[in-house]
C-alpha cells in the first residue's frame, strides 16, 4: 500500500500536517458544523486539495461567508452550503434531500458539528441537545446517507468525538436527562462517548458487508473554538494548554484523508494528555469498545430517530 509523504501508518514519526493530505480531486465531502471553528479549517483544507466540500450549517450566512473566507486562500475552491440543523430531524431530511439533488455521490461525510455544556435545552423532536445534536443528528443524517456512501467506493465516515469520551456512561434509561438532575459536563461526556459506541458499531457493519467503505473516529485536543462559548472559565483556562485550531482539525483530517488507515481507527493529539500536537492514531477508554453497550444505543438510535441503516 502507497502512503503519502510524511506518512507512517505505525506513527514511529509524529510530524503529519495538511502538507500530506493527498489530491482530493473527483470527491464529494460533506462537513457538518463547517462555518466555524474545525469545520471550517477541514472543508478549507479539503477544498484546497481538489475536493468539492459540501458546508453543512445551521446559518447558511454564516456558510457563505465561511466560502467566501475559503476562496480568498483557494480561489478556484469547489464549495456548496446547504442548511442543516442537527436537532431537528426534519431538517437533516431537508438536508439530504437537496443533498440528492446537487450531487451524485458522496465519499466523505465528516461528522464535526457539536454542541458542548449548554443549559438544559431539548430539540425539536424532544432530545436532550447535547446527545440529540453530537449523537442521534449525526445517526441520522449518516443513515440518511448511506446509500450514497455504499455506492461511492472507499468512502469514509468520520466521527468527531472528545477525550471527555473517558468519562461518558450513558443512562440507557433515562438517556434524555427526564427524570436524573441534568449535569450539563455528564451530559456532553455521554455524547462523545456515543461518538464512539457509534463509529465502531457503524465499522462493524461495513465490515460484515463486505464494502470498501470504513468508519474513523478523531478527536481534536484543546483548541478555543465557538464549541466553548458556554463557558467563560473554560475559555480563559484552555489557553494554557490549547493548540490552535489549524492543529486541531489535522485528526480529524488525518482520519479523512491518510491513504493507511484502517476502519475503526481512532486519531488525536500525541502530545501530554493528549490535549496538543500531532495527530497520532490513540486509543480510546476500554469501555468505549463495548459492543453490547454500542449495540444497545444502535437500537435506541433507530427508534428514537426512525432511521433503520437500510442495506438491501
Amino acid at each position: 500500500m502507497l502512503y503519502a509523504a510524511g506518512v507512517d501508518p505505525m506513527n514511529t514519526t509524529t510530524t503529519w500536517t495538511s502538507r500530506d493530505i493527498p489530491g482530493q480531486s473527483g470527491r464529494i465531502a460533506i462537513v457538518t458544523g463547517a462555518s466555524t471553528g474545525i469545520g471550517r479549517i477541514a472543508a478549507r483544507e479539503l477544498a484546497g486539495k481538489g475536493a468539492l466540500v459540501v458546508l453543512a450549517v445551521r446559518d447558511t450566512g454564516k456558510g457563505s461567508r465561511a466560502a467566501d473566507s475559503i476562496r480568498e486562500s483557494y480561489p478556484d475552491a469547489l464549495l456548496d452550503v446547504i442548511k442543516l440543523d442537527l436537532a431537528d430531524l426534519c431538517s437533516i431530511r431537508g438536508f439530504v434531500g437537496e443533498y440528492r439533488r446537487r450531487h451524485y455521490r458522496l465519499d466523505l461525510l465528516i461528522n464535526n458539528a457539536g454542541v458542548m455544556i449548554p443549559p438544559y435545552t431539548q430539540t425539536a423532536d424532544g432530545f436532550e441537545l447535547q446527545f440529540g445534536v453530537n449523537h442521534f443528528g449525526h445517526f441520522a443524517l449518516t443513515g440518511m446517507l448511506l446509500d450514497m456512501l455504499l455506492d461511492t467506493a472507499a468512502s469514509r465516515v468520520v466521527l468527531v468525538s472528545s477525550s471527555a469520551h473517558k468519562i461518558g456512561r450513558i443512562d440507557f434509561d433515562d438517556i434524555h436527562w427526564r427524570r436524573r438532575r441534568y449535569r450539563k459536563w455528564q451530559a456532553y461526556a455521554d455524547s462523545k462517548i456515543a461518538n464512539l459506541y457509534f463509529t465502531f458499531a457503524l465499522q462493524r457493519r461495513f465490515s460484515e458487508l463486505n464494502t470498501s467503505a470504513i468508519a474513523l473516529a478523531a478527536h481534536p485536543g484543546v483548541a478555543i473554538t465557538e464549541l466553548q462559548r458556554h463557558s467563560h472559565i473554560i475559555k480563559h483556562s484552555s489557553r494554557l494548554v490549547s493548540h490552535d485550531v489549524e492543529a486541531a482539525a489535522l485528526p480529524i483530517l488525518r482520519a479523512a484523508t491518510d491513504p493507511g488507515v484502517s476502519g475503526g481507527d481512532y486519531f488525536g493529539p500525541d502530545g501530554f494528555l493528549e490535549l496538543r500536537g500531532h495527530p497520532k492514531r490513540v486509543h480510546p477508554i476500554q469501555r468505549a469498545r463495548d459492543e453490547h453497550a454500542a449495540e444497545r444505543l444502535w437500537i435506541i438510535s433507530a427508534n428514537e430517530t426512525g432511521v433503520r441503516f437500510d442495506v438491501s
